[in-house]
């Protein structure tokens, strides 16, 4: 299968464009290379792929692409993902998450695409308490600017499917961790401010909880549903595995060897959400997937990943002071 992958420089997007390779699809990445894309990420499978760099709002450009290529499907990562720019400016996120998925999908149809694989995120369903789990029939409730922007390229996706029976299917997986992770995500913003033995920031009193999904079962579930999913549905894919942000900071510290002193609690985010946790067994039952990488061990290999590749991290984290600054006000 001939699979267009947009952000598959990404962090979610090359662990899919690595994992569809090994899998014998003939993959063409589309990616801006913004400041979070990478091609080091795809260096191992560089000489197997198509590149194209390309920003998916350039409708020109993405016609080329497609009318050149003929793709059987598309997988569409390719978004501003991360909730402190978003609610520092939104406009990118607007312009990039709902423009350009607008792109892709006019695109898709003049092309007739077999599939379309829209990627979403858990926090299109805004949060919960202490109990219960977000299924898929449960109503979108979007608190940040990009869960908005998410929530809103969601329903474009459903509404093209419904008006022009393009067969769009839309994955909504839970927080993803692990290698190449740009360090603006708060797993490698421990796990470089710990190896530099500077103050940690951690929003509020940690108390936040997340669904700590590997990044490898992600890429595997994405690929499960576009091959068994049903047009038109929606899937949650998530791990199972509960976390408060706290205790994943402890953890990461322990690791490494590091004191926990290093925790620096910090003003919490504006509209933080406190818990998400999904409901993921659709995708078990209908397409037979599931996780198979437990937080303990997926936290491990992504401690010594960071380890082995303090180059990469360390060089990325030079645009990224300033930023942090502004964020954690630290």
């Amino acid at each position: 299968m001939k699979l267009i992958v947009t952000g598959g420089a990404g962090f979610i997007g090359s662990e899919f464009v690595r994992q569809a390779v090994r899998k014998n699809h003939a993959v063409v990445v589309v990616d801006k290379l913004s400041y979070a894309g990478d091609l080091a990420r795809l260096k191992d499978v560089q000489d197997s792929i198509t590149f194209y760099k390309a920003d998916i709002t350039d409708k020109d450009a993405i016609k080329q692409i497609f009318a050149k290529e003929k793709p059987d499907a598309v997988v569409h990562f390719a978004a501003e993902s991360h909730v402190d720019r978003s609610i520092l400016n939104a406009d990118e996120f607007l312009t990039t998450n709902l423009i350009g998925t607008h792109t892709l999908l006019d695109c898709a149809k003049e092309h007739k695409v077999g599939r379309f694989i829209n990627i979403s995120t858990d926090e299109v369903y805004g949060e919960l308490g202490e109990q219960g789990q977000f299924c898929e029939d449960s109503p979108l409730n979007p608190n940040s600017p990009y869960s908005v922007s998410k929530a809103s390229a969601d329903m474009l996706g459903r509404a093209y499917f419904r008006t022009y029976k393009l067969p769009v299917i839309t994955i909504r997986p839970s927080n993803n961790y692990g290698p190449w992770q740009y360090p603006e995500k708060l797993l490698p913003v421990v796990i470089v401010k710990a190896l530099k033995n500077e103050p940690i920031p951690v929003y509020g009193k940690g108390a936040n909880v997340r669904e700590w999904f590997y990044v490898a079962d992600c890429a595997n579930a994405i690929l499960t549903i576009l091959e068994k999913g049903k047009e038109g549905e929606v899937y949650n894919i998530s791990s199972g595995d509960e976390r408060k942000n706290i205790d994943v900071v402890k953890t990461i510290l322990s690791l490494l060897g590091k004191d926990e002193s290093l925790i620096t609690f910090v003003k919490d985010r504006p509209g933080h959400d406190f818990r998400y946790a999904m409901n993921s067994n659709k995708v078990k039952r209908e397409c037979g997937w599931k996780p198979e990488v437990g937080f303990d061990e997926g936290i491990r290999k992504t401690v010594e990943w960071c380890l082995k590749h303090q180059d990469w991290l360390f060089e990325k984290i030079k645009d990224l002071e300033g930023y942090w600054k502004k964020v954690y006000k630290v």
